[in-house]
């Protein structure tokens, strides 16, 4: 009996100790992880850790995918990530990431670009959307834009409630943006983004949602109907103040923190990189987060976002599963500790057992044993 506990024991101490080194990393790595989750920037660097662990590959194809795909922004990020994990880039590839570079930013490309965004207001990079703020701080692409749903509203037609939200909270952000000297212009360049990404499609469908709720309450629709049906593109002073009374102040705060939060990821990572955001984004806490990995990765994080996804911004596994790792080491590390203490213990006992049991078995045979004759001479001289 006393043998097969101890073999119970020491198959026990086999078990955790043949467990707990494999669980150790995984639940190292969980933990790491769980102290990470609210910090985007330290999060990112772990799951690049993982993604990149077999090898440089991934940066390669990603920067041949890029230039296949004319996104010299993009391609230029991820030279930037592995320059900074020092991964090596071959020279041939990096000049060519260098000359797409300077062919997309040459002088002729950003006029174009600006022409673009400034007549059709949509942005894709940084000259169109400078195009695009440009018309929005003339107060003529947000004209446009409440004109044009104010009157599908006014007729009774389907209205993008979420693009007049923010066109009308964008006339009365460019009035501030003139008052401080420009202050308010990451907010202005915020809103005209979220309403860019609106118009070609690439807003998250939890964010879209999230904003189109959000902006439903910046407009009083009354006021806005009888604005629009005075106002004109023509008249633009007029109709900027009739809409303006329209805007409920009050009520603009998230759709302008969402804002001011996309004006930092622009500043920091570029126009492209806000608008991938802003696609992936499920709601204004995904943004606030993709703003502090911006500012603390600048132009490489349109590389981690196109290598991580969401993961980069939170938790791609839940915290339960996390948990669970970390849990399981500590419960193999107990149940080694445990083994051990049992297996000495066990064997102590065991040990004393049969010493004691030694002893008796002495002392038993030494009391069976006759008494020793006295000795002849004692005899004699008694």
């Amino acid at each position: 009996m006393t043998r097969l506990r101890i073999g119970l024991a020491l198959a026990g101490m086999a078990v955790c100790a043949t467990a707990f080194p494999l669980i150790m990393p995984h639940a190292r790595d969980a933990f790491a992880i769980l102290a990470a989750q609210d910090d985007p920037s330290e999060l990112a660097d772990l799951r690049l850790n993982s993604a990149l662990r077999n090898g440089p590959a991934p940066i390669t194809e990603n920067i041949e995918a890029a230039l296949a795909a004319g996104d010299a922004d993009l391609a230029g990020s991820f030279v930037e990530l592995a320059r900074d994990r020092n991964i090596a880039v071959s020279e041939e590839l990096s000049k060519r990431v260098g000359d797409a570079v300077n062919d997309a930013n040459s002088t002729s490309q950003f006029a174009r670009r600006f022409a673009t965004g400034l007549v059709t207001g949509n942005a894709e990079d940084v000259a169109s959307l400078s195009g695009t703020v440009a018309g929005d701080l003339f107060v003529f692409g947000d004209i446009r834009d409440v004109v044009r749903e104010g009157k599908h509203l006014a007729m009774g037609e389907d209205a993008d409630h979420l693009v007049l939200g923010l066109a009308t909270a964008g006339l009365a952000v460019t009035a501030a943006t003139y008052v401080s000297v420009g202050g308010a212009l990451p907010v202005r360049a915020g809103l005209t983004m979220v309403k860019d990404a609106r118009k070609v499609g690439r807003l998250g469908e939890g964010l879209m949602h999230w904003a189109g709720r959000s902006a439903r309450d910046v407009v009083d629709a009354p006021m806005l109907q009888k604005a629009v049906a005075s106002g004109s593109v023509l008249r633009p002073g007029e109709t900027v103040s009739a809409i303006k009374a329209a805007f409920r102040a009050e009520k603009a705060g998230a759709l302008v923190r969402l804002a001011k939060d996309v004006g930092r990821v622009g500043e920091k990572a570029g126009t492209r990189g806000a608008l991938d955001t802003l696609r992936m984004a499920e709601g204004p806490k995904d943004v606030a987060r993709a703003a502090k990995l911006a500012e603390s990765k600048g132009g490489q994080t349109r590389a981690i976002l196109k290598l991580l996804g969401r993961g980069a911004l939170l938790l791609a596994a839940g915290a339960f599963n996390l948990s669970l790792w970390v849990f399981s080491a500590l419960l193999a590390l107990f149940g080694l500790l445990s083994s051990i203490k049992a297996t000495t213990e066990r064997a102590t006992m065991a040990y004393l057992r049969r010493k004691k049991a030694r002893r008796l078995r002495n002392q038993s045979a030494a009391a069976a044993l006759p008494p020793s004759p006295p000795l002849a001479g004692a005899t004699a001289c008694g």
